[in-house]
């Protein structure tokens, strides 16, 4: 891959697991020159990084719950104390946990809005004011077809996504010249999303969803990495993503 991404530094949120979403951009932002910073709750992002970079000069790795404000600030502050400068956020982090809300999961619907939506907003509580000193960067925030359209089983995940996209385009509206902002909203792409939901029918149906319609997580690394090889005064606000055989 050409290196476009020569001497740009990129954070990924989420990228703890070897087939998830969030490794598939870092391994495709990586290889356009860019340098990482990858996260994920567990020490497993550590095994990640040295995947996807032996040496450990292109690749960090940083345990943290970006529910929590301050691990978000740890992020940045580690980046900047080792690049001197932030281009890219990648907010991947997220998780799905779907059921009918009769089910009244309360605690997975509260789980889904400090991740998908809290996590989002620390992330970019964090790297603003980087970018606003910098006068450029690079927010790509994922969102979901769901946040497109609303579907029985799936209310209170696809009112997180409806969320995401709606942050995005008040952050678009509100930042400077040089600062741009994304939102990438895929249908069923392999990644761990379909573990996340803890009601065995639902769960059931969603893993079979999955095993006959995933598209690979490079579908998405691919549309992130268009977005943001774009000419700076460039800014591609929104990709929608679906296997073609999807129905929603």
């Amino acid at each position: 891959m050409e290196q476009v991404l020569h001497g740009q530094t990129a954070i990924v949120t989420g990228a703890g697991s070897p087939a998830g979403i969030g490794f598939a951009i870092a391994r495709t932002l990586l290889a356009a020159g860019a340098q990482i910073a990858i996260t994920a709750t567990t020490n497993r992002v550590y095994e990640r990084a040295r995947e996807l970079d032996a040496t450990g000069k292109n690749v960090v790795a940083i345990v943290a719950d970006l529910t929590e404000e301050d691990r978000a600030q740890h992020i940045v502050d580690t980046v900047m104390q080792r690049s001197g400068r932030i281009d890219v956020l990648v907010n991947n982090a997220g998780i799905m946990s779907l059921a009918p809300l009769a089910k009244t999961l309360v605690d997975e619907w509260d789980r889904m809005i400090d991740i998908n939506v809290k996590g989002v907003l620390h992330g970019i509580a964090a790297v603003l004011p980087v970018f606003e000193r910098q006068k450029s960067g690079h927010f790509v925030n994922i969102a979901s077809v769901a946040g497109l359209k609303v579907r029985s089983g799936n209310a209170v995940y696809a009112a997180t996504k409806h969320a995401v996209r709606a942050i995005s385009e008040g952050l678009r509206q509100e930042v400077g010249e040089g600062i741009r902002t994304t939102v990438i909203s895929p249908g069923v792409v392999e990644s761990e999303l379909p573990r996340g939901s803890s009601d065995p029918e639902t769960a059931a149906a969603v893993k079979e969803l999955y095993r006959r319609q995933a598209i690979p997580a490079d579908s998405v690394a691919r549309a992130i990495a268009y977005a943001i090889e774009q000419p700076p005064e460039v800014d591609v606000n929104e990709i929608v993503l679906r296997p073609t055989v999807q129905e929603f």
